[in-house]
């Protein structure tokens, strides 16, 4: 079905696919191998994507003109069933700074491989993950281990915001590096996510 939305002109070819209905969906995006440049492509397919801001910053620099402040957002979008982004704005605006990461997120989105990969648990379904995963950020490492169901998120307040947008509902993690920085601790859980899929394309 073509994607009915008057205000948006797609400027790339894969838009332009989207829109006439030439790609059905994001999953058969994702299998063309070009990267997703314009957010409404992700709207086309998730219109009710839940994004939740995960830090706000004030950034000065330095020009001949003066000193500008700016404000940097930390963002991850997600339908809590799969899908997650992660993304990051600037603008002299707070509300600004956000739509950007909102938007940055959204063409950064990747697909979860999710299952029940814990030996303790083997029920089959898509609670977890299927295999160990890391990712790093900065000096931030993370890495995510199956966990069986009940267990829950054992990962802190950001991670949790992270797991749970993409749909994870039990998993072990352990962190190292300076955790206490936001945007390396979201990004580097997000990176391990982004490794779920290394099982998907070695099973097909």
């Amino acid at each position: 079905m073509a994607y009915e939305h008057a205000e948006w002109v797609p400027l790339t070819g894969l838009g332009k696919a989207v829109m006439t209905g030439e790609i059905p969906s994001l999953e058969a995006v994702f299998e063309t191998g070009k990267p997703i440049k314009e957010p409404q492509i992700v709207d086309a397919f998730l219109p009710d994507l839940t994004d939740e801001v995960l830090d706000i910053q004030m950034v000065q620099r330095m020009t001949d003109s003066g000193r500008r402040v700016k404000f940097r957002a930390v963002v991850v979008v997600g339908n809590r069933d799969g899908y997650i982004g992660f993304g990051q704005g600037k603008d002299a605006q707070v509300g600004n700074a956000i739509k950007k990461a909102i938007a940055n997120a959204k063409v950064n989105l990747i697909h979860v491989n999710r299952g029940c990969g814990s030996w303790e648990c083997g029920c089959g379904q898509h609670h977890s993950i299927p295999i160990q995963v890391r990712g790093k950020a900065g000096s931030v490492t993370m890495t995510l281990k199956p966990a069986p169901q009940g267990i829950g998120l054992v990962t802190g307040e950001i991670g949790k915001k992270v797991l749970e947008l993409a749909g994870i509902r039990d998993v072990w993690t352990f962190s190292s590096g300076q955790t206490r920085t936001t945007i390396n601790y979201a990004k580097a859980t997000f990176e391990a996510l982004r490794e779920t899929n290394r099982i998907r394309r070695g099973g097909q």
